[in-house]
């Protein structure tokens, strides 16, 4: 396995125990770790709507996925959480299809009581770059 990392997106939260992404060869499988709308240039969270913090997280889970020689398009599977299922799903989904451009990437929507720092969208994939 090796791990990917990239200043081109937030490091994990308070020096935590895990990596922006793990590649795991052959023909590599690459596991993002949740990503939450990190502000890069000031470290804070992304003010703003779910539209908008789900078009920085998907950008992020973007950024890691080129360090590791992949893309979106090469997302198999998602896990999007959500603090408010009922009423930011449909916003959140939009982004999610803009940003797929087209893929379908299988997805996993769930709804959950807090996110790290008071984010209202974290998003994790899984990627795979055939050999």
């Amino acid at each position: 396995m090796r791990s990917i990392r990239t200043e081109s997106a937030p490091a994990p939260v308070a020096g935590a125990p895990y990596s922006q992404a793990i590649a795991t060869p052959p023909g590599e499988m690459i596991f993002v770790s949740g990503q939450i709308p990190i502000d890069l240039a000031t470290g804070a969270l992304v003010e703003g709507d779910v539209t908008a913090q789900t078009e920085v997280v998907l950008g992020h889970v973007a950024t890691i996925l080129a360090a590791a020689g992949a893309s979106l398009a090469d997302v198999a599977r998602t896990t999007v959480y959500l603090l408010d299922l009922s009423g930011d799903f449909a916003a959140m989904n939009a982004a999610y299809a803009a940003a797929f451009a087209g893929h379908a990437p299988a997805r996993a929507t769930i709804g959950v009581a807090a996110l790290p720092l008071g984010a209202r969208v974290e998003i994790d994939a899984v990627a795979v770059i055939a050999p």
